[in-house]
């Protein structure tokens, strides 16, 4: 269990790294922002309670949030992932939850669930948090754009760092 924290304690902050430092200043074309840091929120085990989620997905948005001076739009954000995320986990696996223990990786689950779990809880995040942002629907074919493609960049980069991070 201190293994645990301690593996999801680390990707906690790599990934709030990589998001400040690196992927926050890239704006290609004022279209396209990726956003990584819902990875932390992707691959946590199967059966984190609710609670938990909901509570880790309200920290790691408001760390975005503190380091962006955005304010309170990715805390939203995420707690929107973590709540529908035990959903998205029982449409795209029925009744049969996978064991406990397990976290959602590209590796055991296979390519095509994998891909199936990580687009839809992107798009839902993306579409949520850019209408949180502009919190209009006067520009809502922009801002549809915007969450597509800024969807498909992030969904990419998702699913390189799990051939990058777990290459077995």
């Amino acid at each position: 269990m201190i293994k645990d924290l301690i593996k999801y304690t680390i990707m906690f902050v790599v990934l709030v790294l990589i998001q400040v430092l690196v992927l926050n200043n890239i704006q290609l074309s004022g279209y396209i922002n990726p956003f990584l840091y819902i990875l932390f929120i992707l691959l946590l085990p199967f059966q984190t309670p609710v609670y938990l989620l909901l509570f880790l997905g309200f920290i790691l948005g408001l760390t975005i949030d503190i380091f962006g001076n955005t304010p309170g739009i990715h805390s939203s954000a995420t707690v929107f992932l973590a709540f529908i995320r035990p959903y998205v986990l029982e449409l795209i696996s029925g009744r049969d939850n996978p064991e406990t223990g397990f976290s959602p990786r590209m590796k055991t689950l296979g390519i095509a669930w994998f891909i199936k779990y990580t687009v839809i809880l992107v798009l839902c995040h993306h579409i949520f948090l850019f209408y949180i942002e502009v919190f209009t629907f006067s520009g809502a074919f922009y801002t549809l754009l915007r969450c597509l493609l800024s969807s498909v960049l992030s969904i990419i980069l998702v699913i390189i760092s799990q051939y990058i991070i777990f290459k077995n």
